[in-house]
């Protein structure tokens, strides 16, 4: 898609407009991975789950290929054990060993699932520091996402992983996203047209702005407790989830209010919460839940943005500073996530 199409589809304004210059700041102490390049080589590899479908490696891997990037697989990226992709060491060397590969731009999962978890005290975090560069996936890779940014400041992003349906517009919100566009406003609407996603809700209405921090509900409350979690004050959180009774987010955001969590953010926007449904007719809802938790932390927020398990999700940026609109529905990066 041509990039000034692009831009008036995602409904991207100049530098001017968001008004005052200044009115940003910098990322401080963030680390930029360098921007993604079409013809650079992507790493794919299996953090977490296996693909039951031996055939579906293959299919991912053609999928990229055809979106203009060489590939690289993890050595151990077909393994199985169990559920999981192979072993835990084995799945961390291959995380590792991408972060390492001068020849790699850029590293995508094959799959979420679980597992990511089991892997976090096998990261070579002083690795990753020394060499930065763009992973992006959704769900279960939240833990490395999280921790990665938590252990190194380096920006990390919740998108697609290889067998996402790569639709148009995740397709675009990803190539944009992560080749950057200097001296533009990028203004992320909800996707209106998304077949059966959670309409738009203002939570409570106003500005909020901090880093943006956040991904899977149920991994994320699943490290609790753990070290590989960054600092909350000031910042912006995000949150999906997918198969989910009602009765279990409600559980899982008083676990977060209970931490100290919510209490912390200056804002929150959550995505799609895909096949979660109430357990019977006494149930609360999803909004009657964030009526409860949220609404009375008094700060910005929304629901119904487009990210989650999603055939049509958006990139974020995880440790990006950004401004969210929960009157618009809407979430701005000032700067560019990635290093041009």
């Amino acid at each position: 898609m041509e990039r000034k199409k692009f831009l008036k589809l995602l409904g991207v304004g100049g530098v001017g407009s968001l008004g005052t210059a200044g009115f940003w700041e910098t990322s401080g102490k963030t680390m930029k991975p360098p921007r993604l390049n079409k013809g650079d080589t992507i790493g794919l590899i299996s953090p977490a789950s296996r693909l039951d479908n031996l055939e579906r490696y293959d299919q991912i891997v053609q999928k990229i290929q055809q979106m203009g990037f060489a590939v690289k697989e993890g050595s151990h990226a077909r393994d199985s054990y169990g559920y999981l992709a192979g072993r835990d060491a084995d799945r961390a060397a291959d995380l590792n060993a991408m972060f390492a590969d001068e020849q790699v731009k850029a590293i995508i999962p094959f799959r979420g699932g679980w597992g990511s978890n089991r892997i976090l005290n096998h990261i070579n975090f002083d690795s990753i520091k020394n060499n930065p560069k763009i992973l992006v996936g959704f769900s279960d890779i939240t833990s490395l996402l999280l921790a990665i940014y938590a252990k190194t400041n380096l920006i990390t992003f919740h998108g697609p992983v290889g067998k996402s349906d790569w639709t148009d517009y995740t397709t675009d919100h990803f190539d944009n996203m992560l080749t950057g566009q200097p001296g533009n406003t990028l203004t992320i609407p909800q996707n209106k047209s998304c077949s059966g996603c959670t309409p738009f809700i203002q939570i409570t209405p106003g500005r909020a702005e901090g880093r943006l921090l956040g991904g899977n509900l149920s991994v994320l409350t699943a490290m609790m407790g753990s070290d590989y979690l960054p600092e909350w004050q000031g910042n912006i959180l995000f949150l999906e989830d997918v198969g989910e009774d009602i009765y279990r987010i409600d559980r899982m955001l008083t676990e977060l209010k209970l931490a100290g969590i919510l209490d912390q953010i200056s804002g929150f926007v959550f995505g799609q919460c895909t096949n979660c449904s109430r357990s019977d007719e006494q149930s609360l809802s999803l909004q009657q839940v964030f009526s409860d938790h949220i609404k009375p932390l008094g700060i910005p927020a929304f629901s119904g943005a487009q990210f989650g398990h999603v055939s049509d999700m958006i990139t974020l940026p995880i440790g990006l500073k950004a401004q969210i609109d929960a009157r618009e529905g809407t979430i701005r990066c000032r700067e560019s996530a990635v290093s041009i």
